[in-house]
């Protein structure tokens, strides 16, 4: 009878360091050099760890990335379900791209405030404004030097004004209280916004009509008022439409027209823009504090 094969003594070493250290590929040819030989039955224990070394060793597969554990099924499938994106990378997308349509919406508002505060300003364009010469309606003298150094809104009409400049100085004084009690004008370190009205008919507009005039509206408006040739001449510099007849006498009608648009000048004393009837208060009021913002000296 044939004596039965006994492992050698390095097989079970070798075996012996795998169940020790966890060396697979070594212990699993181990295993197989034994299961191969023909020996005698091995304990159950070695031989139960021998076959699930094998078993493992033809299931395993390779990878360039490190695997990631999972503590649990549900989380597992939660992974892969989410795939790569979650709800906080969705969150900051959103964010930022409404942060980059809100940032170019606000440069092309700037832009094209700017462009409409230097259409004046280029080659060959006809400026608004310009100096002048005038009483104000205390009797001082006033000239458009006092007007730089702060944001002027300026109206021309007269105090006979039916209706229209009765309106238009109404809401006037509401822009005059927008703009003042807005953050913007003391963030930017500039005094209160200078309202100017200006009579396109001197002949009965005298200082002392206009200030009983424009006490009805608001205490800051500061009332302007010449000679036929200076109120003339202002007119001409501001594109206003003059039409008072020269050398009218007391008592005598006459029919006065004028543009109906208030102009917004700058701390230089150059136009900035011109505001009408279609704008509101609160619109016209965003429109000269966007302005006061984009100032700089």
């Amino acid at each position: 009878m044939p004596k039965p094969a006994v492992p050698s003594r390095n097989l079970l070493l070798s075996f012996s360091r795998y169940l020790s250290h966890e060396r697979s590929l070594p212990s699993s040819l181990g295993c197989q050099r034994l299961t191969h030989t023909g020996a005698s039955p091995l304990p159950r224990k070695i031989r139960t760890s021998c076959l699930r070394s094998v078993n493992g060793l033809g299931q395993k597969t390779f990878s360039t990335s490190s695997s990631r554990t999972y503590k649990t099924v549900q989380e597992q499938r939660s992974r892969y379900r989410s795939g790569p994106f979650s709800w906080k990378a969705g969150l900051l997308f959103l964010t930022s791209g409404a942060g980059l349509i809100f940032y170019f919406r606000y440069e092309k508002d700037r832009m094209e405030r700017k462009r409409v505060a230097e259409a004046t300003k280029g080659v060959g364009r006809p400026k608004v404004g310009g100096p002048f010469h005038l009483l104000d309606h205390n009797g001082n003298p006033f000239s458009d030097e006092d007007m730089k150094g702060r944001y002027s809104l300026v109206y021309f009409g007269f105090s006979h004004c039916p209706d229209i400049c009765p309106e238009e100085l109404d809401k006037m004084s509401q822009m005059i209280d927008l703009v003042q009690a807005s953050p913007k004008l003391q963030g930017k370190g500039m005094p209160p916004l200078l309202p100017i009205f200006i009579t396109c008919d001197p002949a009965r507009d005298t200082p002392p009509v206009l200030a009983e005039y424009l006490s009805e509206f608001h205490p800051a408006l500061v009332g302007l008022t010449g000679t036929w040739e200076q109120i003339k001449a202002v007119c001409k510099a501001y594109r206003v439409y003059f039409s008072t007849p020269e050398g009218v006498k007391p008592g005598q009608d006459y029919l006065v027209d004028h543009s109906i648009y208030f102009y917004l000048m700058d701390p230089e004393g150059d136009f900035v823009e011109a505001i009408g009837r279609q704008h509101s208060p609160e619109q016209a009021a965003r429109i000269i504090l966007a302005h006061v913002g984009d100032w700089k000296k």
